[in-house]
């Protein structure tokens, strides 16, 4: 089921084959783009973008541009960390992880004041993808051993694992980079 939601994410699945070496090797390969990844966080941007929508109602389109690209790029990190693609993880190209998040209209799609209490209503989320989120690190475990023992990522684990990612980008899109009003929906599907 493939709404209108105006965050949208997959991670191409191809057919599951996944290079055991660089598997077994994962949390050391990552070491470096999860420094890069710190260099470019968002949050003070995020900041930026709240003061200009509770402020002045607008929402640059640069500074959402400059969000949306850091957060894609956390997205392929978090997908090679998480053994659902091979490719390390690129600072631009999209690779095999597609996350499209709608610009939006501030002043008319976004209420000046909801930027205020969005962090608190996404709070049953948080729980909940508390939750999620611990499953899908034993779940990236397991599939951590089927890939070095059969050399592919069992269908069913992936799509968990990137339900998860989907759930938690449109939370991360509406409560922090503040780019929907839309409540986000509770499922792991598209």
């Amino acid at each position: 089921m493939n709404d209108d939601y105006p965050v949208q994410f997959s991670i191409d699945y191809g057919d599951g084959s996944r290079n055991r070496l660089t598997t077994l090797f994962r949390l050391i390969t990552m070491i470096p783009i999860l420094v890069v990844l710190m260099v470019v966080s968002y949050s003070t941007v995020a900041f930026a973008a709240f003061l200009m929508i509770l402020f002045r109602k607008k929402y640059p389109k640069w500074m959402f541009d400059y969000q949306l690209e850091v957060l894609r790029f956390n997205a392929r990190v978090s997908a090679y960390l998480s053994l659902a693609t091979d490719e390390y993880p690129s600072t631009d190209e999209e690779q095999s992880v597609h996350l499209d998040v709608a610009y939006p209209d501030a002043d008319s799609e976004l209420n000046r004041f909801m930027p205020l209490i969005k962090w608190l209503l996404a709070v049953p989320h948080y729980i909940v993808l508390f939750i999620l989120e611990i499953i899908a690190l034993i779940v990236t475990i397991i599939a951590w051993f089927a890939i070095i023992i059969t050399g592919k990522y069992p269908s069913g684990m992936f799509n968990y694992v990137v339900g998860v990612a989907r759930w938690s980008n449109r939370v991360t899109a509406y409560a922090f980079l503040l780019t929907t009003d839309r409540y986000p929906p509770f499922r792991l599907s598209p």
